[in-house]
């Protein structure tokens, strides 16, 4: 029997790939054939969704950009004349279009996404799926667990990179009559889709993940806390825990020991600092997400008070594997300081964008260039922003640095949970900064007054200097409101806001320089600072422009040169898009 999959992640759904699965489905039907049809999660090749793959005894083949169009084909070729389409495959054992998108990375996080379908617990429990459970309440004790998380050398993937084997044994050691499991899955960086796409492709593992968590900390209950702009997500992790609740996963004494564990789900309203663990706890707690002075740390005094461990969606999905394969497994992956593998959303000017898994020590050009294929329309590779709003900007001349917790933060960035956003020489650092400053002064929750008032300060800074009103003490005064924040804001958040204006000052300070002496943006970027004009040698008065133009600032007569009212010129940029002949520029 032949074995068809679709990939449904939010990714393959919105590039037509639940279209794609009915129509097959419906083919299948009406012809009656013998096929297996089922959905999975995301691949990790967005920029090639939608994606099936056919499965026989033989072989896999991947297809890519399938369209309801091409469905005809596929199962009168593939299916039922054993004929692949080779022009559509991407890979299988003959075909390897994207081999260097595949060998480079190590899948641990993302072992079962793309291969599973999401919605069956059978097909996580073929995967070797809730093993690690029961091998952990059948032989060893909650001291032995947290040593072997600790040999491993996982750190916390939300972020901070804490240790988490340390984490486990504070919450451990701290005595209640209750105690939480909470996972982080409130997603907010912009360009960051990793916890998303594990929860819609293999939900089964987060929770196992936060199943032995419960038991090594001694906790009864746990919670998902996912933002309610994940409705695929929410949807598979609601379907997953009603399967373990029949089979009997989850609730009171599972597979027959004294240990007793189930998990809820919360949703949020999707406030970024509800990622910060005390304002992710508040929110739990139905009150306003706002950071609270620790300590009391949450392994000591966390939720309703109780002692509460919280980890985000990777790091338990990276639980069960260690315990199955041992602390040694993980650890010979990576660095000295990071260990193991990590997953990266890539996104912006790649070739290649989608969800990827390497292992941390590789470095940033292996990640942009081999994995990612470089940049789009062969452009120069100008630096990539990680970590997201609490990150910053690495500069393409540091390309040889390596992924590491330890060495990233000597940039002025942090890996953050994934997001990494590839730029261009057409993208300018000035707007780039005043961009994520405006998304963090948008989500500061109001608390502290370096923060709320601070970041808005700066924000007015960056927007007065992108619309050609900047003045020389312009940049020092960013630096010294930066440092500000950071040292007299109460979380995170506040903490972390200056980043992508400190990195961007400190490794793209001429594009600041020329922006506020020149009154230019070298990348024409920035509206405001750009000026349109006709060259003269290459007009030939054919009056596209005219037509294009909103505001009627573009006069001449057919076959004539034709010139711009600066006037009337709303800085639109319609006149340079539509012209043929590139006579319009800009200056």
């Amino acid at each position: 029997m032949k074995k068809i999959k679709v990939g449904l992640g939010t990714c393959g759904v919105s590039a037509g790939g639940e279209l794609v699965y009915n129509k097959l489905k419906q083919s299948i039907s009406e012809l009656n054939l013998d096929v297996e049809l089922s959905e999975t999660g995301c691949m990790g090749m967005c920029y090639e969704e939608a994606l099936v793959e056919i499965e026989d005894d033989n072989d896999k083949y991947l297809y890519s950009k399938v369209s309801v169009d091409k469905v005809g084909r596929i199962i009168n070729e593939h299916i039922i004349n054993n004929q692949p389409i080779n022009d559509w495959i991407i890979k299988s054992s003959q075909v390897s279009k994207e081999e260097s998108f595949l060998k480079h990375q190590t899948r641990i996080v993302l072992r079962n996404c793309g291969e599973i379908n999401p919605s069956s617990i059978d097909d996580y429990i073929a995967k070797n799926g809730y093993n690690a459970i029961q091998k952990v309440l059948n032989e060893y004790s909650q001291q032995d667990v947290i040593e072997i998380v600790t040999k491993s050398g996982l750190r916390g993937r939300g972020g901070a990179g804490f240790a988490t084997g340390m984490k486990w044994k504070f919450a451990n050691q701290s005595v209640a009559d209750k105690k939480y499991i909470i996972c982080n899955a409130d997603e907010g960086d912009p360009g960051a889709f990793m916890d998303r796409s594990v929860l819609e492709g293999d939900p089964h593992s987060v929770l196992e993940g936060m199943m032995i968590a419960g038991y090594t900390i001694g906790a009864d209950e746990g919670i998902i806390y996912a933002r309610a702009e994940y409705p695929l997500a929410i949807k598979r992790l609601k379907n997953a825990l009603q399967q373990c609740r029949q089979k009997g996963i989850l609730g009171k004494n599972i597979f027959g020991t004294s240990f007793s564990f189930d998990i809820r789900i919360k949703e949020g309203a999707g406030a970024f600092v509800c990622g910060e663990e005390t304002a992710l706890m508040a929110s739990v707690e139905g009150r306003r997400g706002i950071p609270r002075i620790r300590p009391p740390f949450p392994a000591v005094s966390g939720l309703w008070g109780k002692p509460t461990n919280i980890n985000n969606v990777e790091t338990n999905a990276n639980v069960p594997w260690i315990i199955l394969n041992g602390w040694q497994a993980f650890a010979s992956m990576g660095t000295e300081k990071s260990k193991g593998s990590k997953v990266f959303a890539l996104a912006g000017k790649i070739k290649r964008s989608g969800l990827i898994e390497v292992p941390m020590g590789m470095t940033i050009n292996q990640i942009v260039f081999d994995v990612g294929g470089g940049i789009k329309n062969d452009r120069k590779f100008k630096a990539v922003q990680i970590g997201g709003p609490s990150g910053g900007c690495i500069p393409a001349s540091m390309g040889d640095l390596r992924i590491d917790y330890d060495e990233i933060v000597k940039t002025g960035a942090i890996v953050g949970s994934g997001g990494l956003i590839v730029l261009d020489d057409t993208t300018c650092m000035v707007d780039l900064a005043r961009y994520f400053l405006n998304f963090t002064q948008l989500e500061s929750c109001g608390k502290c007054t370096f923060c709320r008032i601070g970041t808005k300060r700066m924000l007015e800074i960056l927007e007065r200097i992108t619309e050609g009103h900047g003045k020389e003490s312009d940049i020092d005064l960013l630096e010294n409101l930066a440092m500000q924040i950071k040292s007299a804001s109460l979380c995170g958040l506040g903490q972390s806001a200056p980043n992508p204006v400190l990195t961007t000052i400190k490794y793209f300070r001429e594009e600041y320089e020329e922006h506020i002496l020149n009154k230019r943006c070298p990348t024409h970027s920035c509206s405001s600072l750009i000026t349109y004009n006709i060259i003269e040698e290459k007009c030939k008065g054919c009056g596209v422009c005219i037509k294009a133009c909103p505001t009627g600032a573009i006069t001449g007569k057919k076959k004539e040169l034709h010139y711009i009212n600066y006037e009337l010129c709303i800085k639109c940029g319609k006149c340079y898009e539509s012209c043929r002949l590139d006579a319009v520029e800009k200056i």
